[in-house]
């Protein structure tokens, strides 16, 4: 039963990927603007990750579908979801009014449309997922289970 739950816990966070990367590569315009909005960066370093953000989650959900180095992908999976969590959540404390840009789309919006709470909810929820994994690596249906590998 254990497998199972773990095996959800990787399509899950796989398709979470998956999308989002998928959709941020699309507008790639759009992902620069989410990205700026945080207020954090210097211009490079928007161009930067606004660059290599869709692509990173695009392979982990790849990793993930597939199993391959489920442990490991797990690990970056977390820490990526944990400076998601610190950057909405400094948004937040710091009265910005944007979309966290988490599916496509991103920047300002008005006051009374932000969803700060909404986001960072769903944000530790996939990080539960991906502890899951971190502790138990093991699932069904995985290029690390068919090889002998838990990681």
């Amino acid at each position: 039963m254990l497998d199972v739950v773990g095996t959800l816990a990787r399509l899950g966070l796989a398709a979470v990927w998956l999308v989002s990367g998928t959709l941020k590569a699309a507008d790639p315009d759009q992902t620069y603007v989410a990205v700026r909005a945080y207020d954090v960066l210097p211009t490079g370093g928007v161009e930067v990750v606004a660059a290599v953000l869709p692509f990173l989650e695009i392979a982990l959900g790849l990793l993930l579908l597939a199993g391959v180095g489920t442990r490991a992908a797990a690990v970056l999976s977390a820490a990526l979801l944990l400076v998601f969590v610190v950057g909405v959540a400094q948004a937040w404390a710091r009265g910005l009014s944007i979309d966290c840009g988490c599916f496509g789309g991103g920047g300002a919006v008005a006051p009374g449309d932000t969803a700060y709470l909404q986001e960072l909810m769903r944000d530790t929820s996939f990080l539960v997922l991906a502890a899951w994994l971190i502790v138990r690596p093991r699932t069904l249906l995985s290029i690390d289970s068919r090889f002998g590998g838990r990681t």
